[in-house]
């Protein structure tokens, strides 16, 4: 980080800072997908968006830190461009830009460890540590609902290739892991939003295929 963002940091409570520096990097990455300078769609920025309200509302419904929480639901997807990587090169961000900011710096190391832990679609075994839970639960569901369709739609339209209706379906149907993302959400409230968000979004499909076959036409 260089003199001038460090000083900028400070000018800023830790809020404005993470909300800035993500949309940032998602402004970047969305140029690089589209190859455009003002990219049509921002997936990363409305995903992160999603994420911070789905974060926020399961940590008032569980208890979880709200600040922690906040933080690094806003940072999880930091440092994208590591791929597999992300989640440990979000945490090192994380460690190193949060101390420039007025966010408590007893809390820091909470945050880092909630960012680590969120890769995976699923998970073969549950996280222990609560702000984790919630970060994790909170990014997946924006990936399997309602939600997930539109993001994703909007992205494939952002990257300026061509896409037939049925290709969309097929993309969307062939989400096949999304059982397994419901089955390994950790918080209760968060479990039965994905039972009925999956339930949501296979309808939908189901919906749109019906209605591209016209079978609308023959019931009664």
């Amino acid at each position: 980080m260089d003199a001038e963002t460090r000083n900028t940091t400070k000018r800023l409570s830790w809020r404005e800072a993470v909300r800035n520096v993500m949309y940032e990097a998602t402004v970047a990455e969305a140029r690089q997908r589209s190859g455009m300078e003002e990219p049509p769609f921002n997936y990363r920025w409305e995903h992160v968006t999603a994420v911070v309200t789905l974060a926020q509302k399961l940590a008032e419904l569980t208890g979880a830190d709200q600040e922690i929480v906040e933080a690094a639901a806003w940072l999880h997807d930091i440092r994208k461009e590591a791929k597999d990587r992300h989640p440990q090169e979000g945490a090192k961000f994380a460690r190193e830009f949060l101390p420039q900011t007025d966010f408590p710096p007893d809390k820091i190391e909470s945050v880092a460890q909630a960012i680590a832990d969120h890769m995976g679609l699923w998970r073969e075994e549950p996280l222990t540590n609560l702000e984790s839970m919630v970060l994790w639960d909170a990014d997946k569901l924006a990936k399997i609902g309602l939600t997930a369709v539109f993001h994703w739609t909007g992205m494939f339209l952002a990257e300026g290739k061509t896409h037939s209706l049925a290709e969309l379906i097929e993309r969307g149907e062939g989400a096949n892991w999304q059982e397994k993302t419901v089955a390994s959400m950790h918080t209760e409230p968060a479990k039965r939003a994905a039972a009925a968000r999956l339930q949501a979004y296979q309808a939908l499909w189901a919906s749109l295929k019906a209605e591209l076959a016209g079978d609308d036409l023959t019931t009664k």
